[in-house]
């Protein structure tokens, strides 16, 4: 009798409640029967190695599973790896599928964001073309929240509580110092063409704390002179402003911001600029503009890696998709994602649905214009309706010796 395997990977940038989606593919694969459950170590770049592992070797017990939950970063190590399209080099695929029946795999599912659905539509569409038998499932994974048709990605609650968090003590630090001289913080917030995590700072208005005083997202040109004129507008009636920009805001000839002072030089393999240095750019620019005191504040990875205040919504949202994912091709399905429709907002209620990953690789989903105000520089109450329930609740981290404890890979 063929054996019931399935073999698992993790993909792009990590996130705080990332493994909970390997919890969940774990555990559902070995209550549906499966007989061994595999992980690639490093993503489908570390696949095509062969390395593997295992993940019964690793996982010994549901205390285990719950360690496992509440861990940052990829537990099985994660990639930026392009598969070129099946046109291109057929070999590569070749190799994928030698190696998938080799391990007599029945189900490939792949967590990551919208390159890592582009794998998914590619090895899907490569199995049908050539007749193999493999299903294979994309599970949704980024802070950035960017993904088509999914109502919202796990990682995204979890880093939106963080910046949300970070930026309410941000305020209350610069408000500290403001005596007698003006001063502007301005908090650099992952994104490069959606602005879902900056406009997160907007939760940082709460009764006691008045939030940002500007809001620039990615989705808006980026006008540095009026953005000047508003800071100096500020400073007439208060002396600290605290301002949340996107790394990937843009000037009007394409340009981002962060490339003005001539960096933005790399490129990873799926094209992107890597972006830093929005924050000092502007910050150095209003010193020099106004003669205020000013200072640069990048959340960089801590947006993604904070575990310890990750969300239970988005925790358990995590865990869920991953178990639908195998679900969904134990019953099936192939060439798909998991999504998160979402059910009503008081209560909060979401649940899991499956849509064909050719309408969501390579489709960015950007915060609609209508969510911002007039000029660009806010977000609006449906924003903020949206995003609340997505960062409620909270997961205990095992805490040892004072520090929180995770699961790590024992190879």
């Amino acid at each position: 009798m063929a054996k019931r395997n399935i073999i698992v990977g993790q993909s792009g940038g990590p996130t705080a409640v990332i493994n909970s989606s390997l919890a969940g593919v774990y555990k559902t694969a070995i209550e549906r029967g499966f007989d061994t459950v595999y992980g690639m170590l490093h993503g489908i770049q570390g696949f095509l190695d062969e390395q593997y592992v295992d993940l019964s070797t690793q996982i010994h017990s549901d205390m285990d599973i719950e360690l496992l939950k509440r861990t940052p970063s990829a537990f099985l190590g994660s990639c930026r790896y392009k598969l070129p399209e099946i046109h291109e080099d057929m070999e590569i695929y070749e190799k994928i599928f030698d190696i998938l029946d080799k391990l007599e795999i029945e189900v490939f599912i792949y967590i990551g964001g919208n390159d890592s659905m582009d794998t998914i539509k590619k090895l899907s569409d490569y199995a049908i073309v050539k007749g193999h038998s493999q299903k294979f499932l994309g599970v949704p994974k980024t802070i950035d929240n960017d993904l088509a048709l999914t109502d919202h990605t796990p990682g995204f609650g979890s880093a939106a509580k963080y910046i949300a968090a970070s930026t309410k003590e941000v305020i209350r630090d610069a408000l500290g110092l403001a005596y007698k001289k003006d001063m502007v913080t301005i908090i650099e917030i992952m994104g490069r063409n959606a602005g879902w995590l900056t406009g997160a700072t907007a939760l940082a208005k709460t009764e006691e704390c008045e939030g940002p005083d500007l809001i620039y997202l990615p989705e808006v040109t980026f006008d540095i002179d009026k953005f000047c004129e508003k800071i100096k507008e500020l400073l007439k009636v208060k002396q600290s402003i605290v301002v949340a920009v996107s790394e990937g805001i843009k000037v009007a000839d394409g340009r981002y911001v962060c490339e003005l002072s001539g960096g933005g030089d790399y490129v990873d393999p799926f094209g992107h600029k890597q972006l830093a240095g929005t924050a000092a750019y502007l910050a150095n620019f209003l010193g020099a503009q106004i003669g205020c005191k000013t200072r640069a504040i990048e959340f960089s990875t801590l947006q993604r890696s904070a575990s310890h205040m990750a969300s239970r919504v988005d925790i358990d949202e995590a865990f869920m998709v991953g178990g639908a994912a195998v679900k969904a091709a134990d019953e099936g399905d192939t060439g798909k994602m998991v999504v998160i429709d979402r059910l009503s907002d008081d209560p909060y209620m979401g649940t899991a649905g499956i849509y064909d990953v050719h309408k969501i690789a390579n489709n960015e989903k950007l915060v609609p214009r209508e969510w911002m105000n007039e000029d660009g520089t806010y977000v609006t109450d449906q924003f903020v309706k949206y995003i609340e329930p997505l960062i409620q609740g909270d997961y205990t981290p095992f805490m040892v010796n004072g520090l929180p404890q995770h699961l790590v890979l024992k190879k």
